[in-house]
């Protein structure tokens, strides 16, 4: 037996199982990332609300979020929340691709909270007297912030969020404890067929590795692209 089988990997029943955790892991992340910039960004203005209650909503849902493990909200939504439903609804979760549902719920909302604070940050780097000259021409808080303040941090605001893209994109892993069939759930399921420990997990960590660099690569490229100025 040869101490590294390349055909493993590259033809056949184990390679395709990869793939196709490789491919379920690319639709986490997307599925993800179109949940958690949204709902970032809401957080984001409600933590720059002029209301307190507002704010103070904002800072619950960032503090609340940032300081319970990604296991943890990984296990609440795929083995609690379903169990707070109606109980027909909870029937027809269970009954379609509910881990997976359950991994993009946790993933967004988890990441959403990380990124709110990078989008507040970016916000709070534009002068206030740019805020300030909205308001005097006779705009609300969000009319202001879509028409001024927003175009301009977003500027600032992307490479951190590219950076948390990544962070996300390594968090997908966490899916394969409720069972999605993401890339080391296929890696550990190849594993036990073949018992070639080594080449199942050098797929997964070359997987991992070329799309962490991919992302590592569009943040360095946008920084060159569009380098920060004084504002």
């Amino acid at each position: 037996m040869p101490l590294f089988d390349y055909s493993l990997l590259l033809t056949g029943r184990y390679h395709d199982m990869l793939v196709a955790g490789l491919l379920l892991s690319l639709q986490l992340l997307a599925a993800s990332l179109m949940l958690a910039l949204p709902v970032a960004l809401a957080v984001a203005l409600l933590r720059l609300a002029p209301v307190a209650a507002l704010r103070g909503l904002g800072f619950a849902y960032v503090e609340s979020i940032r300081n319970i493990p990604l296991l943890a909200h990984m296990l609440f939504w795929y083995f609690g929340a379903p169990e707070l439903l109606p109980e027909d609804l909870k029937q027809r979760l269970y009954a379609g691709r509910i881990e997976a549902m359950s991994a993009v719920v946790a993933l967004g909302l988890y990441t959403a909270a990380y990124m709110a604070e990078d989008i507040r940050s970016g916000i709070r780097a534009i002068p206030a007297v740019q805020m300030e000259a909205g308001r005097a021409l006779g705009f609300g808080f969000l009319a202001t912030m879509r028409r001024i303040i927003l175009p301009q941090a977003l500027r600032v605001t992307i490479p951190p969020l590219i950076s948390q893209t990544l962070n996300l994109w390594k968090g997908t892993s966490v899916a394969t404890v409720i069972g999605v069939a993401e890339l080391m759930y296929q890696a550990g399921q190849v594993e036990s067929a073949t018992f070639r420990s080594a080449e199942s997990f050098a797929f997964a960590t070359a997987a991992y590795l070329t799309v962490s660099m991919l992302i590592t690569g569009a943040a360095s490229w946008y920084q060159h692209r569009f380098p920060p100025r004084a504002l």
